[in-house]
């Protein structure tokens, strides 16, 4: 059984840093983590193969410095991994990333590909569905649980919603995106560290992708960030302080009418 994981190494969320003319997060020299939603995949798809034979092959597009969260997924027992790297897929949006990530994943052989529900970089939970969609096949998002039949070539998954939970069933090949919940990953052995470091990480330019590079990166986002600002703080609200119930009550429907939260004609309604 074969095995895609995409994964991302995502700023440190306290040195996050913004590009003031392209309005993009600055990565380079930021510290900067394994995203802990694909850490999730990453130990689902170790899981798997666990239990049912194959390889798991981890895929990342970033800069050079991403390996560092490549070395860890190997580390934690995957077999190989793939580094999309280049200037020309800087600034890529939620549908160049999918986009840029396809073109690397069709050529390889996949019967599951895993994805973290979102990055906590961007939040928007987009890459996932949008790389099933380039690639033309089904996918499942959400999921906290997944059983895999390898006979019948199909995946059982239980995803989380608004309303409760739903078990979805798919051949394969097939999409997911874990949350937080499906597992425990696994903190990396020694030896697992040590073994890291002589598995295969290959690199992969936009040239080897396509001879366009316009489709990749901000030439090729059909969105554009046009600002980026902070939020001005708010306002401490009314504290109303009285050791009498009635009291404060009595303040608090005075501040509510002079305010015109409610009107007088609700109070009386209401006493």
């Amino acid at each position: 059984m074969n095995i895609v994981v995409c994964v991302k190494q995502v700023p440190d969320v306290l040195e996050l840093k913004i590009d003031p003319v392209t309005h993009t997060l600055i990565r380079e020299g930021v510290p900067s983590i394994l995203n802990p939603f694909d850490e999730f995949a990453v130990e689902e798809a170790i899981r798997i193969k666990e239990k049912h034979g194959g390889e798991v092959v981890v895929v990342t597009m970033g800069p050079q410095q991403a390996r560092e969260a490549l070395l860890k997924c190997l580390a934690m027992g995957a077999d190989r991994a793939i580094l999309l790297t280049d200037r020309a897929f800087a600034g890529a949006d939620t549908w160049a990333t999918s986009y840029t990530l396809a073109q690397a994943i069709k050529r390889l052989n996949y019967d599951i590909i895993l994805c973290g529900k979102q990055a906590i970089d961007g939040d928007t939970a987009q890459v996932g569905p949008e790389l099933a969609e380039h690639l033309g096949i089904p996918q499942i998002a959400g999921v906290k649980k997944v059983e895999v039949d390898s006979q019948n070539r199909r995946v059982i998954a239980h995803r989380e919603t608004d309303e409760g939970y739903e078990i979805v069933e798919s051949k394969f090949p097939v999409l997911l995106t874990a949350i937080k919940g499906l597992n425990e990953p696994r903190i990396p052995s020694i030896m697992g560290i040590l073994t890291a470091k002589k598995k295969e990480i290959k690199t992969i330019a936009a040239a080897d992708l396509a001879e366009d590079t316009s489709v990749f990166g901000l030439k090729g986002s059909p969105t554009q960030v046009l600002k980026v600002f902070t939020p001005e703080p708010r306002s401490g609200g009314v504290v109303i302080q009285s050791a009498d119930p009635n009291a404060a009550a009595r303040q608090l429907v005075e501040f509510l009418t002079s305010q015109r939260i409610i009107s007088l004609e609700k109070e009386e309604e209401a006493q």
